[in-house]
């Protein structure tokens, strides 16, 4: 038999046409959903009684859970076939937004941001690896800019949508309209997607790592969340002790979780990784605490706060594409160190919060970091990407999505601690307006210097390692 050259090149782009659609159809739901739910937060709050501590956990839960099984999910894709681990992802995701949309309490709503935590990861550890499988390089700056912008549309859609909903129907409407867009990206992937990829012939799984990793990374996070309390040092230090026996298992492991080689004299790989733990360490808190000043310090509804807080991610989309073809054809290094720089300026600015601080600058703050994240995004990912291996696409693409992930749980961390250290365990409402704005303030000034560090972490991963994976 002979095949036929165009047939094979039209199943090729239809192939890549299918697989880009699925990934940028899920890089807006999740984080549509969560940028709604950060506009609703006052109002789960009230609905639940709620002090200021736990309401962090409805974002922190759904981080952790993620932040614990990416890298586990995205060397499970590797063996079993990113496909199908990214259906049934998606499955998890909307019982798990059922759930929610039902909860009676807030301790039931909580575990299920948990289970919608997992179901999300099983998406993250594998769309971009099945976008590296199928797209090469010189291409994958492009995609990933488009996929990374459809993140962004997701946060800017989300806080107007959000307020919305939560205006007219109820925060629960939130969790309810991810049911229809769910089933929408299963039935794609389920008629259109063809092909599979698992990209190793090992058939073994790392289960002890697995248990090492996912409970050490678990008590880390965990025990920060819970400081000043003795308990959290001690979760902090048998985490790490954890972390530090996974390691060691992994040098010796016939199948190891996370091949070590990715490290190993593989400066880019590191250093991005590293920009991106920082990166989103000092921002993921913005829509949060911002989302909270302008409701109780402003006085906005949540739609008002909404209108606000789309000025960021407007800008990130539409910076996004245009980041990505650059860092198809410049180092990425400059271009995210840059990102990085910009994102640093809108930090400073937000420090200087106060009752009588305009709307306008609030804006112009937003705008600064939505064109810092929308120049470090998209190139950071590429570098990491270019420097993987391509049987490696799974766990790489898992890395850097629980660096992300990690990085989203310590700046929600970090919003916690200095909540607990400065209001204390109460619902927030006017007598402890003072102390709210206090804590933002710290926070901001906090975020601002990690991103300094970010810069320098941006700058030291040297020139990326092109056309190694292709």
């Amino acid at each position: 038999m002979t095949s036929d050259p165009r047939a094979a090149e039209r199943v090729e782009r239809a192939t890549k046409r299918s697989t880009l659609l699925v990934a940028t159809i899920a890089s807006f739901l999740t984080p549509f959903m969560a940028s709604s739910v950060n506009v609703a937060l006052p109002s789960i709050g009230r609905d639940f009684a709620m002090d200021a501590v736990a309401l962090s956990w409805v974002a922190t839960a759904y981080l952790l859970a993620a932040a614990m099984l990416l890298v586990p999910f995205g060397r499970w894709a590797d063996i079993a076939g990113r496909k199908k681990i990214f259906a049934a992802g998606m499955g998890l995701y909307l019982l798990a937004s059922l759930i929610i949309g039902f909860a009676p309490s807030g301790a039931v709503m909580i575990a299920a941001r948990a289970l919608q935590g997992a179901g999300a990861t099983m998406t993250f550890s594998t769309s971009m690896a099945m976008l590296m499988s199928v797209f090469k390089h010189g291409e994958r700056g492009r995609v990933i800019g488009i996929t990374t912008a459809a993140v962004y549309l997701g946060l800017s859609l989300g806080p107007t949508a959000g307020g919305l909903l939560t205006h007219y129907w109820g925060w629960r409407s939130i969790f309810f309209l991810n049911v229809p867009l769910g089933l929408f990206v299963l039935a794609i992937i389920l008629w259109k997607l063809k092909g599979e990829w698992s990209a190793t012939d090992s058939g073994g799984f790392d289960w002890p790592g697995t248990l090492l990793y996912s409970l050490a990374l678990l008590m880390i996070i965990y025990g920060f969340s819970v400081l000043p309390a003795v308990s959290g040092g001690v979760l902090i230090a048998v985490g790490l002790l954890g972390l530090a026996a996974f390691v060691k298992w992994e040098t010796v492991a016939r199948s190891p979780l996370l091949n070590l080689n990715l490290f190993r004299g593989n400066t880019t790989f590191v250093w991005s990784n590293v920009a991106a733990l920082i990166n989103y360490s000092a921002t993921f808190a913005v829509t949060f605490l911002l989302s909270l000043y302008l409701q109780y310090i402003k006085g906005l509804t949540p739609q008002g706060a909404g209108l606000v807080l789309v000025a960021q991610p407007i800008v990130m989309a539409a910076l996004s594409p245009i980041a990505g073809r650059l860092s198809d054809h410049h180092e990425p290094r400059l271009v995210a160190s840059i990102g990085m720089a910009l994102t640093m300026a809108g930090l400073l600015m937000l420090v200087f919060l106060g009752n009588q601080t305009p709307i306008a600058f609030v804006v112009a703050a937003l705008m600064i970091l939505g064109s810092g994240f929308g120049l470090f995004s998209s190139p950071n990912t590429n570098a990491v990407m270019d420097a993987a291996d391509k049987r490696y696409y799974g766990v790489a693409s898992a890395v850097v999505g629980t660096m992300r992930l990690t990085g989203q749980t310590l700046s929600m961390g970090t919003v916690m601690l200095i909540f607990a250290l400065v209001i204390g365990r109460v619902q927030i409402t006017p007598p402890s307006y003072p102390l709210f704005l206090h804590s933002v303030r710290i926070a901001f000034s906090l975020f601002t210097l990690l991103c300094a560090a970010g810069i320098v972490a941006s700058l030291a991963r040297g020139k990326a390692h092109r056309g190694a994976s292709s």
